[in-house]
């Protein structure tokens, strides 16, 4: 039923999902967003391409792009060693200064105390690693923890191309309390602190949802998720 209305039929302020967990609506311009989706471009040509990571011994539906460091489940490397052996490209510089942008934009949505309570802290911000999912229209994300960094700074998450439904929960379980959010192109989502360690996942992508500047026409539509983590090591 959510497929039949557009995200302006629903609540998009910025606001405080749960402690330490902050969802900024439309933070990207069409602008930025357009650029974003050209970097997409070079990334996808390699040396390591988008690939499914295999968890469990299934692949998963996602496909994945790293930038600074390869992750798969438990580790980090510099080389795809379960890809192709190639080294993944560097972290760009510039994505430094973005993270520390979209922290700074959480001083408008949470108080002093809190910010400095959750870790929020621009000058301090120095991710790392990118993950650069791709989502198709039939992709999804099981609840999970990001707990592989040994440094616990905050995620910063940026969304390019169709809505999704994400799910973001509690640090117990997968279970409730969880909120479910409708993640449009441009949208960013902070978690740290008290929320770094939550459970969330993606329900699944809303068709046909992106506008023109933004749909991603060689995937035929889909999602790009951009998280921004520090891995804490050398």
């Amino acid at each position: 039923m959510d497929a039949l209305f557009a995200d302006e039929a629903f609540d998009r302020r910025p606001r405080v999902i749960r402690p330490g967990a902050v969802w900024l609506p439309g933070f990207l311009d069409e602008a930025a967003q357009s650029w974003l989706l050209r970097q997409f471009e070079v990334w996808q040509s390699g040396p390591v391409p988008a690939h499914s990571t295999v968890i469990a011994g299934h692949p998963m539906s996602v496909k994945t792009i790293g930038l600074g460091w390869h992750w798969r489940p438990g580790r980090y490397d510099r080389e795809a060693v379960d890809v192709n052996r190639e080294r993944v490209l560097p972290f760009p510089e510039w994505m430094t200064r973005l993270g520390r942008t979209v922290i700074s934009a959480t001083a408008e949505v949470v108080s002093r105390e809190d910010a400095r309570a959750w870790g929020f802290d621009a000058d301090a911000y120095c991710p790392d690693v990118a993950l650069v999912n791709v989502y198709d229209e039939h992709a999804k994300m099981g609840m999970h923890q990001d707990k592989d960094e040994a440094d616990p700074a905050p995620v910063v998450s940026l969304s390019l191309g169709d809505t999704c439904l994400f799910r973001f929960g509690n640090t117990e379980n997968r279970n409730r309390p969880f909120e479910d959010i409708r993640l449009a192109t441009g949208d960013a989502f902070v978690f740290g602190g008290p929320a770094r360690f939550a459970f969330h996942g993606v329900k699944g992508i809303v068709p046909d949802t992106a506008p023109a500047h933004a749909r991603i026409g060689h995937l035929g539509g889909g999602r790009i998720n951009i998280t921004m983590r520090t891995t804490g090591r050398d």
